[in-house]
C-alpha cells in the first residue's frame, strides 16, 4: 500500500507540471526526433529564443547561483528508482530556453514551468508568465559515491553542451553534440538544444536515456544519449545532422576543456599553484593502431592542429597527473577532473582529429577543443549520422596499453653571450619522462633507447637515463632553429629490443 501511495504522488507531480496541450503524446525515440530535425532543416532558420527582460533582472554569476531548484519537487523523487531530475532556471548567461519532456511507457509529457519549482534566494524577481517561460536545462542525480546520497551525474545546459561525472570525480571538461566551424575561418556557430525528451528508467535499469533536438542557422540535428553511471560512466551516443546550408567544418564528438598552464608552459602566470588545468593532453589511437600523445599548451596565441586519419580507433582529452601536489588547490580539485575517451562506432572514413588551443589569461573559460572532422564537407540538403561511445573516468591503464608520457618540461635556453650579433637562432630544451610497469628492470638491462625526430629544426643528440625518484625513463634533448617564426614538429618514443614500449610523444613548437 505504501508503494502505491508514493507512485500516485509521483504521478500527480508529473501531471501538475505538464502543459495540458502536450500532456500525453506518443513517443517512439530517436527516429521521431530525427524526423523533427529533418523537417526543421527544410525551412529557413528561425530563432526561438525568448526575451527574459520583462520577467528576470540582469543577474551576476553569484545572483544566478542563488536560484536553486527545490529538490522536493524533483522528477521521479517518489518513484523508487535511483535517478532524479532537477531543472535549471534561465538567467545570467544561461538564457537558452528549452522544452523538457518526460517519457514513460512510450508516452511523452511536457514539463510545465512553475516558479514554485525554484527558490530565488535574495533575488527580486517580478511576475513571471509561466506559459512563456521554459527551462535553461536540467541535471540528473544518481547515488554515484554512496547509496544514501544522490550526486549530480550529468548536466545538459547551454548550446549543446553537457558535462558528466564518474565516481569520486568533480566537474571538469564538457562535451557537445556537434561543433560548427570551430577554429574558423570566420566565426564559430553554436547550435542550441531546443527540446529534450528524458526517459524514465525502469526500476531495475541502471541507465538513463536522453534525446535532444538542436538547431542553428546552418543545420538541425538529433541526439541520443544513453548514460550508464559508475566508476567509469559510459555514454552511448548517436548524433544525426541535417544541413540547411553548406557546412564546411563539422565537428563530431567535440570535447571542450581548460588549460591555463603546466610543466611545459613557456608562458608563466603569477599564481601560487604549480599547475592549473582540467586536461593536460590529447591522446589518439589512429586507424593504423599508433598511439599518439600531444601535451596541451597555452602560449598566448591561437593554435589549430589537424591530425589526418582514416577510421580512427579513438581519441580523448585526459587529465593524467592525479597528484594533489601538482595543483595545490583545496577548492578546485583539479586532480579529480574527469578524462574523456571517444570510441567511434562503425567506419568514420577519412578526416582528422583537430585540436584548437586558444590563449587564456585565467582559468575561468574553456580554451581547448578537440573533435573529429570528416574530410568531406556537408552540403545543403545532405545529412550524416555518427555513433560513438564516451567514457568519463579518472584513469585507465589501457589508454594506452603501452608506456605513457608522464611529464613534458621545456626551457628556452639563453645564449649567455655565445652568439654572434647576427645569429638569430632560438633553442629550446625538452625534458620528457616516460613510465611503464617494467621500466626499472628494462633500464637495468640496458635494453632501452629513445627515438627522437624533428622537422624544421636541428636536433641535439638525446641524453637518456633512469630516474629512480619518479621511476621513469628520462629523455632530454634540444632543438634549434635559425630564426623564430617557423613551426617545429617533434616526435619521440622509447624502444625496448627495437620494439616500441611507449606511446609516441608529439609536439608543436612555435619559436
Amino acid at each position: 500500500m505504501k508503494k502505491s501511495v508514493c507512485c500516485c504522488v509521483s504521478l500527480l507531480l508529473a501531471l501538475a507540471f505538464a502543459r495540458p496541450a502536450q500532456a500525453d503524446e506518443a513517443f517512439s525515440g530517436f527516429e521521431q526526433v530525427k524526423a523533427k530535425a529533418a523537417q526543421l532543416a527544410k525551412s529557413p532558420y528561425q530563432d526561438w529564443s525568448r526575451d527574459l527582460s520583462k520577467s528576470m533582472p540582469k543577474l551576476t554569476y553569484d545572483q544566478y547561483r542563488d536560484i536553486r531548484f527545490n529538490p522536493r519537487k524533483a522528477v521521479w523523487r517518489y518513484d523508487h528508482i535511483p535517478f532524479q531530475m532537477h531543472l535549471f532556471h534561465p538567467g545570467w548567461i544561461q538564457n537558452d530556453q528549452v522544452d523538457v519532456n518526460v517519457v514513460s511507457d512510450g508516452r511523452s509529457a511536457a514539463v510545465r514551468y512553475d516558479r514554485e519549482l525554484f527558490d530565488f534566494g535574495t533575488n527580486a524577481v517580478g511576475k513571471i508568465d509561466a506559459e512563456q517561460m521554459r527551462f535553461s536545462g536540467f541535471r540528473i542525480h544518481y547515488p554515484l559515491n554512496r547509496p544514501e546520497y544522490l550526486d549530480e551525474l550529468v548536466v545538459f545546459q547551454g548550446a549543446t553542451y553537457f558535462r558528466v561525472l564518474a565516481k569520486n570525480l568533480v566537474y571538469g571538461l564538457s562535451a557537445r553534440a556537434v561543433a560548427v566551424n570551430c577554429g574558423g575561418p570566420g566565426p564559430e556557430e553554436f547550435p542550441r538544444f531546443r527540446e529534450f525528451w528524458v526517459c524514465r528508467p525502469e526500476p531495475k535499469e541502471e541507465f538513463v536515456r536522453v534525446y535532444g533536438l538542436f538547431d542553428s542557422p546552418s543545420l538541425s540535428g538529433a541526439g541520443e544519449f544513453l548514460i550508464r553511471p559508475g566508476a567509469v560512466t559510459v555514454m552511448e551516443n548517436r548524433v544525426a545532422v541535417y544541413a540547411r546550408t553548406n557546412v564546411a567544418h563539422l565537428g563530431i564528438a567535440p570535447l571542450t576543456s581548460m588549460y591555463w598552464y603546466g610543466k611545459n608552459s613557456a608562458l608563466r602566470f603569477s599564481d601560487f599553484r604549480p599547475e592549473v588545468h582540467d586536461s593536460d593532453g590529447l591522446l589518439m589511437n589512429n586507424g593504423t593502431g599508433e598511439w599518439l600523445w600531444r601535451p596541451l599548451v597555452n602560449e598566448g596565441k591561437f593554435r589549430l592542429c589537424s591530425f589526418g586519419d582514416s577510421n580512427p580507433k579513438g581519441f580523448g582529452l585526459l587529465q593524467r597527473d592525479r597528484a594533489f601536489a601538482t595543483y595545490e588547490d583545496l577548492e578546485a580539485h583539479y586532480q579529480d577532473r574527469p578524462a574523456v575517451w571517444v570510441t567511434p562506432k562503425g567506419a568514420w572514413g577519412e578526416g582528422a582529429v583537430r585540436l584548437l588551443e586558444l590563449p587564456a589569461a585565467d582559468e575561468f573559460g574553456d580554451n581547448i577543443v578537440a573533435f573529429w572532422e570528416p574530410k568531406t564537407p556537408l552540403s545543403a540538403g545532405q545529412s550524416a549520422e555518427f555513433a560513438y561511445e564516451l567514457r568519463w573516468f579518472g584513469d585507465d591503464a589501457a589508454l594506452p596499453p603501452l608506456g605513457r608520457t608522464v611529464t613534458t618540461r621545456v626551457a628556452d635556453l639563453p645564449d649567455y653571450g655565445r652568439k654572434a650579433k647576427t645569429d638569430k637562432s632560438v633553442t629550446r630544451k625538452f625534458v620528457l619522462d616516460f613510465a611503464w610497469p617494467t621500466v626499472a628492470a628494462d633500464a637495468e638491462g640496458g635494453k632501452l633507447n629513445a627515438v627522437v625526430s624533428v622537422q624544421g629544426a636541428t636536433l641535439s643528440k638525446p641524453v637518456e637515463q633512469y630516474n629512480p625518484y619518479g621511476r621513469t625513463w628520462r629523455v632530454f634533448f634540444s632543438a634549434t632553429v635559425p630564426a623564430a617564426g617557423q613551426p617545429v614538429e617533434l616526435r619521440a618514443f622509447v624502444r625496448r629490443d627495437n620494439q616500441p614500449v611507449t606511446e609516441t610523444w608529439i609536439y608543436l613548437w612555435n619559436p
